[in-house]
């Protein structure tokens, strides 16, 4: 009885040091893991890297490194990486199912570094979703909504889906529709939306605005203003045209019409 009781001691004794020594050095590699990404994060190199490259490289070295501390923790708890492997390569097939989607995002993600479709700061569409690009991280593009709401896109969606950038180009067009009653002067109009794109000095004048009649409604003739603005300054133009054309229009007693059904009574 002795015996038994002296083994079992010596037994919970060298399971309790393994765990107490792989705690340590758990506590000891997350420590080193935060201070290697706090000195990468801060080095010259990090600084010439493309900022969504940046987040894409913080996301994958942060993973290799506590990768590279279980694989360093596990034999201190006795357990031989030799059967670890065995038993994830019988497994195989099954993890590559459950990881499928994790590999796709994966993919994705680094096809997104390479291929560069958008930067960060872009405004961009993709996946039934909008917003200004933040972070791209090894799995998910990071997104905010303009009501200011944090979209977590998976890559492997992204790449799988049309994107459209309204940032990528210098130049943006802002197309306006208006629309006024049977009856108006169509060369007035014309002018009247001319004179309010060149009132505004964010407008360029190179490509030069246009105005035209360009729809005959059931109840109106429909007029499309279009100017080119700096990406940049879009919805503000867009905004302010609407509301100076609207006063212009009233300034000059043009008929700003809604619909409306006319009923004829047969005696």
């Amino acid at each position: 009885m002795p015996i038994a009781l002296s083994t079992v001691l010596t037994v919970l004794v060298n399971i309790g040091t393994k765990l107490l020594f792989a705690a340590v050095v758990f506590v000891v590699g997350v420590l080193l893991i935060r201070l290697v990404l706090k000195l990468w994060g801060r080095s010259k190199a990090y600084e010439r890297i493309d900022p969504e490259m940046r987040s894409f490289l913080d996301s994958f070295i942060k993973i290799a490194l506590y990768v590279v501390l279980i694989v360093t923790i596990v034999p201190i708890l006795g357990i031989e990486i030799a059967s670890i492997i065995t038993v994830l390569a019988t497994a195989g097939a099954a993890i590559g199912l459950a990881l499928q989607g994790s590999l796709s995002n994966l993919a994705g993600g680094i096809m997104l570094v390479f291929l560069k479709p958008f930067h960060i700061g872009d405004f961009i569409e993709a996946a039934g979703q909008s917003g200004t690009v933040r972070e791209i991280t090894i799995f998910y593009t990071v997104l905010t909504t303009g009501d200011n709401k944090r979209v977590m896109i998976p890559n492997g969606s992204l790449m799988g889906s049309a994107i459209v950038n309204a940032s990528a180009e210098e130049l943006r067009r802002v197309d306006l529709t208006f629309t006024v009653a049977y009856g108006t002067d169509p060369d007035q109009v014309n002018a009247l939306l001319l004179e309010a794109a060149e009132a505004d000095e964010r407008v360029r004048q190179d490509p030069s605005p246009f105005a035209r009649l360009t729809a005959q409604n059931d109840s109106s003739l429909g007029f499309t203003l279009r100017v080119w603005v700096e990406s940049g300054k879009y919805w503000d133009v867009y905004h302010d045209l609407l509301h100076d054309v609207h006063n212009r229009m009233i300034a000059a007693n043009i008929e700003i019409p809604f619909p409306q059904l006319d009923v004829h009574l047969d005696k």
